[in-house]
C-alpha cells in the first residue's frame, strides 16, 4: 500500500527528505502541491486526480496544508483511504490567523517566497481561498485509523489537534516536545517512529 506525503504551505516535496531516508521500505509519494494551482480548490483537485489514480487503498501522511487535504479527500473518498497521519492539522480554519497572514504575507519582499513553489501572489491568492474551509459538519464521515501529530510549541494548532483527536473516536494524538509546526523538518526521527509505528503492514 502506497503513502501519499504531502507538505504544507511554505515547504516542497523536499522537505520529506529526512524523513524518506529513515523510511527506505516504505512504498511512498511525494507530490508537488503547487504545480501551477493558486487557489485550494484547484490544489485539492490536482491531488485529487493523483490519488485517483493510484489503485488500491492508500495512506495520506499530510503536514498543515497536505493534513487539510489529505482529511477533505478521506472525507470525499472514503473508500479508498486506509489511514490518515495527520501534522499540524485544522479541520475548520481561524479567519483571523488566515487574515494576519495575509497581511505579514503583503509585507514581505518577493524574495522571501523563493523556494515556496509559490510566488508571493500565488501564496496570498491560495491563503485567502482557504478562509472558509470547514470540514466539521463531515468528521463523522471519517471511520479510518487517525494519528494526528502536533509540536508541543505549535500554539497555533495543538488545541485543534486535541479537539480533533475529540471528535474522532479512532484518533490518536502525539505531541512531539520541543518542537513547533514543522515537525517533519524539528523532529524527522520522531516523526519516522510514529509513522513506522502506525504502518498497518
Amino acid at each position: 500500500m502506497k503513502t501519499i506525503f504531502l507538505h504544507g504551505l511554505g515547504q516542497t516535496a523536499q522537505s520529506w527528505a529526512q524523513i524518506r531516508a529513515q523510511l527506505p521500505t516504505l512504498d511512498g509519494e511525494y507530490p508537488e502541491l503547487f504545480g501551477g494551482a493558486s487557489t485550494y480548490d484547484a490544489v485539492f483537485r490536482d491531488i485529487e486526480q493523483y490519488c485517483l489514480s493510484i489503485r488500491g487503498p492508500v495512506r495520506l501522511c499530510g503536514l498543515s496544508l497536505g493534513a487539510m487535504i489529505a482529511l477533505d479527500y478521506a472525507i470525499r473518498h472514503t473508500e479508498q483511504v486506509d489511514s490518515l497521519i495527520l501534522m499540524g492539522v485544522q479541520y475548520k480554519v481561524p479567519t483571523l490567523l488566515i487574515d494576519v497572514q495575509n497581511i505579514l504575507f503583503h509585507l514581505l519582499p518577493r524574495s522571501a517566497f523563493t523556494g515556496s513553489g509559490l510566488s508571493k501572489e500565488a501564496m496570498i491568492g491560495l491563503t485567502r481561498s482557504m478562509r472558509a474551509l470547514d470540514f466539521s459538519e463531515n468528521l463523522q464521515k471519517i471511520h479510518c485509523p487517525v494519528t494526528i501529530v502536533c509540536g508541543q510549541k505549535d500554539f497555533a494548532n495543538l488545541n485543534a489537534a486535541k479537539k480533533l483527536q475529540r471528535k474522532l473516536p479512532q484518533a490518536a494524538l502525539h505531541i512531539i516536545p520541543g518542537a513547533g509546526h514543522e515537525v517533519n523538518l524539528a523532529a524527522p526521527d520522531v516523526v519516522a517512529g510514529i509513522i513506522r509505528a502506525a504502518d498497518p503492514d
